[in-house]
């Protein structure tokens, strides 16, 4: 068994019949997908990850829309890095403003993670994405100019020619960080900047990191420590 399936399996302990659960995306997420099927526990899934979706459908459990629900029991996702405070960065599947209003919503938000993702401070080895309205971008690029930023660029489509757009319609702009940068004031400083829909930075939402490791799943609580 691999570790994403051990944490998979861990996480299963926190779900509830007859719950509303918020799911991210990646491969963890699938496998307590099949947990959920194979153990019959009625549940809802919002998700704002289209390939997410496809698998609950695929497994028979019940998609509902985030715009249906007033709260959400417990939602789990995974990241790049989280560090010791919970201060947590996503990055690569561009739905983070949705992922985050999905977090928001919810009474538990648990990250899933091996324990290479878990670092003391974050490093900021993968960029910070910004989702941007389209007609803003020239002046968040002009803004960036004051923060502490190696590079930035548009995010570009690898299947087709131009920008990836999201599902809302908007731009993203992957940001490059210095080291060393504080996740929470960082957060502050780019979500206060007009035109700028959210951050792949998620400092506040995290209740609980689950950790994977060759001897087990360990809940880390903030510090750093495992139990």
């Amino acid at each position: 068994m691999d570790v994403k399936q051990r944490c998979a399996e861990k996480a299963l302990e926190y779900i509830t019949e007859g719950s509303i659960i918020g799911l991210g995306g990646g491969s963890t997420i699938k496998h307590l997908i099949t947990l959920i099927n194979e153990n019959k526990i009625y549940v809802k899934v919002v998700t704002p990850s289209w390939e997410t979706k496809q698998h609950c459908i695929d497994a028979g459990l019940e998609v509902v829309s985030i715009t249906d629900v007033s709260k959400i029991d417990t939602a789990f996702d995974g990241c790049d890095q989280v560090d010791e405070q919970f201060h947590a960065l996503k990055s690569g599947g561009g739905i983070h403003s949705m992922e985050k209003l999905v977090a928001e919503l919810s009474e538990e938000y648990i990250l899933l993670v091996d324990k290479t993702k878990i670092v003391p401070v974050l490093t900021y080895d993968h960029p910070v994405a910004l989702e941007v309205l389209p007609q803003a971008l020239h002046f968040v690029n002009q803004k960036m100019k004051s923060f502490p930023a190696r590079a930035s660029h548009v995010r570009q489509s690898s299947g087709q020619d131009g920008p990836v757009y999201t599902g809302n319609g908007n731009l993203l702009v992957d940001v490059y960080m210095e080291a060393g940068q504080d996740g929470a004031d960082l957060e502050r400083r780019f979500k206060g900047m007009t035109g700028v829909v959210d951050t792949s930075l998620f400092t506040s939402v995290v209740t609980k990191v689950l950790v994977a490791g060759e001897t087990g799943v360990q809940e880390m609580k903030k510090g750093g420590d495992v139990r």
